[in-house]
């Protein structure tokens, strides 16, 4: 007896330290989302329920697709997400289960709670009360003109269709690929156009395309009229919305407790209306969470009143950029610091690259072939190949762009210092200067202006790519053009874009004057060394 009072004792201190431990963990709670609506909103609603109870709380909106966000979750860049069981079900874990278990929501839940405990000590939080299932929609023309009201229906005329779909959908297990194992090959459109989530829904109203995939709480469904197609064969498992939390944050009782609160809370007709606020009413996402929790019970009852942004709506254009000038301004600072950090260090590296390449002239086809072909890889796919080699935010966004500014910057070394004046150079060998001398005082100096256009082509190549950044959470003008792409916010798209031009315009003015300032005194004037 008294060794077991002795051992209940010991594991009852144990959990009691580890619960102590768990608490006193204070760095911030990084709560991100996807790019479209409904996931803008849960997040916010996340990370203001964890403000609400004294947790500090970091935000990296609008991340990327499935692949990107579990890999941030589960090298603990992020820590919590909105997050759908057959997302985690197919996406994830790819894993098939018996017609019978995938009709149980319930027993859904639980299998992917346990896999995902088992395999990587992250936890699904109680789902909060609504489904969002994939929703297969066409125009009601469309419908009425190929017969479509299910699946089967649309695997007998797909060949005859245009599709625009979102680049998760088309890959996913549980996307056009699953669909067209369960539907039979019919169903595969004609062709497929990938779109991002907003866009598709103004191209099938267009008539640009004929078939776009959805989500069951779109609020853009009930605007365009649009008829959803029965899943007469039920391939889609459930998708029941809940928060995914990263190991470190699954140890914290305090960010447990305070997400649980929304548990259940949610029926998919509150969730359409709070996506139709954002998706149709153009409302702030931040706005439509903190009413939603107000309503709730679980924030601070004020009065929902538009923020100086939805108000500048009802103006101009220029009323709306005044509006956003200081958060403007903070992201084209973040961007200008994104841009100066990764041109500084490729020139660092390009140049003595470039130096070197000159002396080993064997091996400068090679290394240069090289660095073409990483700048010829697109940008977001870099992007997400640095994500599970470093995380999410700055980091991996600079190493992105140093590389791609390396190969213009190395190119235009080479280059310059090769084909450099030979009556130049002769000369100064006939004076009997060094190698060395030749390379610092002749050389050099002839291949400056070379060089530096170069560095004006990476740094225009850095300003563009660097747009792309807040896909990983590095912040900048991105962040204003990848949400307004998500939501069709065109206001918002062009609020980050044109200041990423005219950013682009004023680097690339700059190092001309630069260019011109290093360029040696002949080369400005025209004419020839004498």
């Amino acid at each position: 007896m008294k060794r077991i009072v002795a051992v209940c004792c010991a594991t009852l201190a144990l959990r009691g330290l580890a619960g102590a431990q768990a608490t006193t963990d204070t760095r911030p709670v990084v709560v991100a989302s996807k790019p479209f609506a409904e996931s803008y909103i849960l997040a916010e609603m996340f990370a203001q329920l964890l403000e609400a109870h004294g947790i500090t709380v970091e935000r990296r909106p609008g991340l990327g697709s499935t692949e990107i966000m579990f890999s941030a979750v589960r090298t603990g860049a992020v820590d919590v997400y909105p997050e759908y069981t057959g997302t985690g079900l197919l996406a994830v874990l790819h894993d098939t289960l018996a017609p019978t278990v995938l009709a149980d929501a319930r027993r859904v839940y639980a299998h992917v709670d346990s896999s995902f405990q088992a395999r990587w000590g992250m936890r699904w939080l109680p789902p909060l009360g609504f489904q969002n299932t994939f929703a297969i929609a066409v125009r009601p023309a469309t419908a009425s003109q190929f017969r479509l009201r299910s699946l089967s229906d649309l695997s007998r005329a797909g060949s005859r269709l245009t599709a625009g779909f979102t680049p998760d959908f088309i890959e996913r297990a549980d996307g056009l690929a699953g669909l067209v194992t369960a539907y039979g090959p019919g169903i595969r459109p004609r062709s497929v156009k990938p779109l991002l989530p907003a866009v598709k829904y103004q191209a099938l109203d267009a008539g640009s395309v004929d078939v776009v995939d959805g989500f069951s709480t779109d609020g853009l469904l009930a605007r365009y009229g649009l008829v959803v197609l029965d899943d007469d064969r039920h391939f889609f498992p459930p998708y029941e919305a809940a928060a995914l939390l990263s190991a470190r944050a699954a140890n914290r009782p305090d960010v447990v407790g305070a997400l649980t609160l929304l548990s259940s809370r949610l029926d998919e007709t509150t969730m359409r209306a709070l996506n139709r606020r954002v998706e149709v009413d153009g409302e702030d996402a931040s706005a439509v969470a903190s009413s939603a929790l107000a309503r709730l019970g679980l924030g601070a009852k004020s009065p929902d009143r538009r923020t100086p942004v939805e108000l500048a709506r009802a103006g101009s254009f220029s009323a709306y950029l005044w509006a956003r000038r200081a958060a403007l301004a903070r992201l084209t600072l973040r961007h200008l610091w994104l841009v100066a950090i990764a041109l500084a260090t490729a020139v660092v590296v390009a140049v003595p690259l470039g130096l070197a390449l000159e002396r080993a002239r064997r091996a400068a086809g090679t290394a240069l072939g090289v660095l073409g072909v990483l700048q010829t890889i697109p940008s977001i796919a870099l992007l997400a190949f640095m994500v599970p080699l470093f995380g999410i935010g700055v980091v991996p966004a600079l190493v992105a762009l140093w590389i791609y500014a390396l190969y213009p910057i190395a190119r235009g070394t080479y280059t310059g210092v090769r084909e450099a004046d030979p009556a130049a150079v002769e000369a100064a060998e006939a004076l009997g200067m060094t190698a060395r001398q030749r390379l610092l005082m002749v050389r050099l100096p002839l291949a400056a202006p070379v060089i530096m256009t170069g560095i004006r082509t990476a740094a225009v190549i850095t300003v563009g790519a660097a747009t792309l950044a807040a896909m990983i959470g590095g912040g900048g003008l991105g962040e204003p053009i990848v949400t307004g792409l998500a939501l069709a916010d065109t206001w918002m798209v062009l609020s980050g874009a044109i200041p990423a031009a005219i950013l682009a315009l004023v680097v690339d003015g700059l190092l001309a004057l630069v260019e011109r300032r290093v360029a040696p005194p002949h080369r400005r004037s025209g004419g020839r060394p004498t």
